[in-house]
């Protein structure tokens, strides 16, 4: 739990070990890492490198091993960090944040199915500040870490249990807690009559029925709507196009676009955010069966264009493709911003360290670029060129291919050409967040933070 100046004082406060504290002490000195715990004084000393180059991340990493070691309820005097750390790069309000996002996420009870039942250490985490201009930003960052931690969540549930069905429902239960949210669930016969070819091809393998799950949120009617589009591939085995066993391990992630842009909207139906903004998740998994789609099969998409699946296993940007479409005609969208685990040539462009944006609209990059550099998420811009769509209408049989050759590379930015063709020459930003939805075993709720920011002005 995370409080405020409670009036209620903890056994144990937590300081930061200043340079002066550090040096004319010798049991501060001869401390390896960045916690001690003094029993004398009940206090807590963090000792942080102020030689770093990159302020926040010494300050996240501190505070992480803080709460993996904690063992009770703590004050942490929140000033005597301001006081020794703070500086133009890391402020005053960039450090609070950092200090709420980092004791919530850390603190989080990750989901678990364990025959012994894995109880949260919950502990009271207070922080102390003279600050009172800080009292709205920490309901503001509270919203923010609640809700990464909700798409978190969903990320993680195993794939036997998050099915395409599972989710809506869990979604769309959830969603009644939001007066102000409006939620629509599509299924199979409404994709149907929408003309969403590509979306179905991709489901038509499974028995679990696909599902759009749309939420609309709007707290400034003057304002441009901006529809969050997320890919939510439950499991992927690459279709017909077969992954071989070790890429299947991490599939159930495939989903995590859509699960973060809807988390996104409810986090800003929360904060009572003046945006307009809707969330389009595409729900489906990718099999093999006796109905599922096959290799150079041609298939026609919600706005028209027809499609060459040359790769079933590049299945994200098909039922993306359709879900952009929806956004444009169906929710009348002024601009798209996409989220999807799109690419493994992502992560050998930039490992698991940053997002890749593309956009060709200077306005969307500016407003991400500050965003993310408010946030610390990283994004990192790549480009779309007009050579990398013309890989993808490389095709003599229809409008476009689903995937580029090889040969050529740039399997990233073809991607993101492929899927601007579905804008209609709407402002569009397509994250490829292949190297950071998740580390390897749970989720990590990325992009919530940023887009939160993007949006809540």
């Amino acid at each position: 739990m995370i409080k405020l100046n409670s009036k209620d004082k903890n056994d144990f406060k937590v300081v930061f070990a200043s340079n002066d504290l550090v040096e004319t002490n010798n049991f501060l000195k001869d401390t390896k890492g960045n916690i001690f715990l003094s029993t004398k004084d009940n206090t807590i000393y963090v000792k942080l490198n102020s030689k770093t180059d990159d302020k926040r991340r010494e300050f996240i990493k501190a505070f992480t091993s803080l709460v993996k070691q904690n063992i009770s309820n703590v004050d942490i005097e929140f000033d005597t960090f301001v006081k020794g750390y703070a500086d133009v790069d890391f402020t005053e309000e960039l450090m609070f944040n950092a200090l709420v996002e980092t004791l919530s996420y850390v603190s989080h009870q990750p989901f678990t199915f364990k025959k012994e039942e894995v109880k949260p250490t919950d502990f009271e985490y207070n922080i102390v500040t003279s600050n009172k201009k800080l009292d709205d930003e920490f309901i503001k960052e509270v919203i923010k870490t609640d809700f990464t931690n909700y798409a978190r969540d969903l990320q993680d549930t195993p794939p036997n249990i998050a099915t395409s069905e599972w989710i809506a429902k869990t979604i769309e239960q959830d969603a009644k807690n939001f007066k102000n949210v409006k939620l629509k669930v599509l299924g199979i016969h409404e994709a149907e009559k929408l003309g969403m070819g590509l979306f179905l091809a991709v489901n038509a393998g499974s028995e679990i029925e696909p599902k759009v799950v749309v939420a609309e949120y709007n707290g400034a009617p003057e304002k441009q709507k901006t529809v969050l589009v997320g890919k939510g591939i439950t499991f992927d085995s690459g279709g017909y196009n077969l992954k071989p066993s070790s890429a299947m391990v991490g599939m159930k992630f495939d989903m995590s676009g859509a699960a973060i842009m809807l988390s996104t909207v409810f986090a800003l139906a929360k904060a009572n955010a003046k945006v307009n903004v809707a969330a389009v998740g595409m729900f489906t998994d990718n099999r093999i069966g006796g109905h599922a789609t096959l290799t150079e099969s041609v298939v026609k998409s919600m706005n028209g264009l027809t499609v060459q699946i040359d790769n079933t296993d590049a299945e994200g940007r098909l039922v993306l493709a359709d879900g952009m479409t929806y956004a444009v005609r169906e929710l009348q969208a002024d601009r798209i911003i996409e989220a999807s685990t799109l690419t493994g040539a992502m992560v050998v462009a930039l490992g698991h360290l940053a997002t890749g944006g593309f956009t060709k609209s200077e306005e969307l990059w500016k407003e991400m670029d500050a965003a993310q550099a408010y946030t610390g998420e990283r994004v990192w811009r790549m480009p779309i060129y007009n050579e990398h769509l013309e890989l993808m209408q490389a095709t003599p049989i229809a409008d476009l291919t689903n995937t580029g050759s090889r040969a050529a590379g740039a399997g990233s930015s073809t991607a993101a050409a492929f899927l601007n063709e579905f804008a209609e020459g709407k402002p569009f930003m397509h994250l490829d967040i292949a190297g950071t939805a998740d580390n390897g075993e749970r989720g990590t709720g990325v992009m919530v933070k940023t887009l939160f920011e993007m949006l809540n002005k």
